[in-house]
């Protein structure tokens, strides 16, 4: 099997092991346990740890023996092996836009491993590296700087996203260069090069989680997975002299199937978030339409205001003399016994022998019948 078969099956294999470790994370993460370190309890999400690993190491042995500018494409198959594999372990479906955008990935990475050629065993020289170090961390710190000016939330991630973006690509760079020297059998990179690794992937995660804060995930995680390859390759067609088959012809064809592969990716991405957005709203509204539990306490009951009868046609509607109390009128109910004495209110005058009944009833004080004024 020759160097170029090798890697892109390495490749193919890193990518279905991220797939399923995507996978697995995400059925944890669904679990909805919010306990402190939950995950390192649970033996499924040593499961998904253990995929990454695999996958990480198969990507590097990849990057020894394949183009970076194919292998490092090839990647992105991880987006397009999830779908199949989610539809068929977890039974869920993806929509019309997802399997196109995966066809539209899958014909242009195809189209890219038709034009690859053999790969070559060059690699970066001391100087070369420090160069290309230097030149990223300038490139990154415009990024962060230029995103820092900008007042639209959507602009600011796309910026910060296209950082992290190369982070990452040139993370992988430094790796291939790593692995060549590790499998030709001289380690002449040592213990710099493998911090500039670390570096670059940690202000990578640090500046896409950065870049998902106030924009959502779609655009900056569609934005990372288009520019993390696009700077491999670029590299790897630059320094490392690889190239494409058929000359310039050749170059222009790989780059409009780089294209594709690209596009496809940007709706594989968008249809992805897109669904996992709507899971949520479901799930918001599936609480929200849930019955309030009954927790013992006092309940409040809100009865209709009273209506007053319609008047008959024809007949004079006189103000009301005593009206019903209102929020602005305080206090809202006063006794009517006080003073040892009683108000009673009636819609005639009294009989004389009615003036005074307190003797009679063994009641103290006097009775007053008020008539309304408009009786008087």
């Amino acid at each position: 099997m020759s160097s170029l078969a090798l890697s892109v099956l390495l490749s193919l294999v890193s990518a279905v092991a991220y797939a399923a470790g995507a996978i697995v994370q995400e059925r944890v993460a669904s679990a909805g346990d919010s306990r402190p370190y939950a995950p390192l309890r649970n033996g499924t999400w040593w499961i998904a740890v253990a995929l990454n690993g695999v996958g990480a190491v198969l990507h590097v042995v990849a990057l020894a023996y394949g183009p970076l500018s194919l292998v490092q494409p090839l990647g992105a198959l991880t987006i397009v092996f999830a779908l199949p594999m989610a539809a068929l372990f977890v039974r869920r479906r993806a929509g019309r836009t997802a399997w196109r955008g995966a066809l539209m990935a899958t014909v242009g990475l195809a189209g890219l491993l038709a034009l690859t050629g053999s790969a070559g065993s060059h690699t970066l020289a001391g100087p070369e590296q420090l160069t290309l170090a230097a030149g990223t961390l300038c490139a990154v710190v415009v990024l962060i700087v230029l995103a820092r000016g900008l007042r639209r939330p959507m602009l600011h991630s796309v910026v910060l996203a296209t950082g992290a973006g190369v982070a990452f690509g040139m993370a992988s760079v430094f790796t291939k260069t790593v692995a060549m020297e590790w499998t030709s059998g001289s380690v002449t990179s040592g213990l710099p090069t493998l911090l500039v690794i670390a570096g670059l992937a940690a202000a990578g995660l640090l500046l896409s989680q950065a870049a998902y804060r106030g924009a959502g995930l779609t655009a900056p995680l569609a934005t990372v997975t288009v520019v993390n390859p696009v700077v491999a390759a670029a590299v790897g067609l630059t320094m490392f002299g690889e190239q494409f088959r058929y000359g310039l012809a050749g170059s222009l064809l790989a780059l409009g199937c780089g294209a594709l592969a690209a596009a496809g990716l940007v709706l594989l991405t968008t249809e992805r978030v897109g669904a996992e957005r709507r899971t949520q709203e479901r799930m918001a509204a599936a609480d929200t339409d849930a019955p309030a539990e009954d927790t013992g306490g006092p309940r409040t009951m809100v009865l209709p205001e009273p209506t007053k009868p319609a008047a008959p046609q024809g007949v004079a509607v006189l103000p009301d003399p005593f009206p019903a109390p209102t929020a602005l009128s305080l206090p809202l109910t006063l006794p009517l016994d006080h003073a040892g004495g009683r108000l009673e209110f009636g819609g005639s005058r009294p009989a004389a022998g009615q003036a005074r009944r307190g003797d009679s009833e063994g009641r103290e004080g006097a009775v007053q019948t008020l008539a309304p004024p408009a009786l008087r």
